[in-house]
């Protein structure tokens, strides 16, 4: 029988006017080092996201998202933060920032299945 293994993880969030601390929850990013996974799932609902702000560019966002999941995976496309290590990457893509797309403070879990754990996330916490 397989163990749980501990993960961390966080909300991938937009918040289109940091002033107002008000955001749309987007996506998640999840890491377990006992599984050596670090991946994050996200929608952009274009209405919805319309509908909670006008001045948003989708476009913009999907890019960032894109971003996010390039850092993720390691390697050259994620630029320098790509090549650190996937502890260190975890935690400066969930580091405390003042932008458009933010994220969470971090939360513990114990799972047998990164991959299912990141998609019932995603389905409580953003779809």
């Amino acid at each position: 029988m397989q163990g749980k293994h501990l993960f961390e993880y966080a909300v991938i969030r937009v918040m289109p006017r940091v002033e107002r601390e008000e955001f749309i929850n987007v996506g998640v990013i999840l890491y377990c080092a006992k599984q050596n996974f670090l991946q994050t799932a996200y929608t952009l609902n274009k209405d919805r996201l319309l509908a909670f702000s006008a001045a948003i560019d989708i476009q913009e966002l999907e890019e960032r998202m894109q971003l996010f999941q390039q850092i993720c995976k390691g390697g050259k496309e994620g630029g320098s933060i790509g090549q650190l290590p996937m502890a260190s990457r975890f935690r400066w893509l969930t580091s405390s920032c003042s932008t458009i797309v933010q994220t969470s403070p971090v939360h513990p879990g114990l799972c047998d299945d990164s991959r299912e754990t990141l998609d019932r996330l995603l389905e409580q916490l953003v779809l």
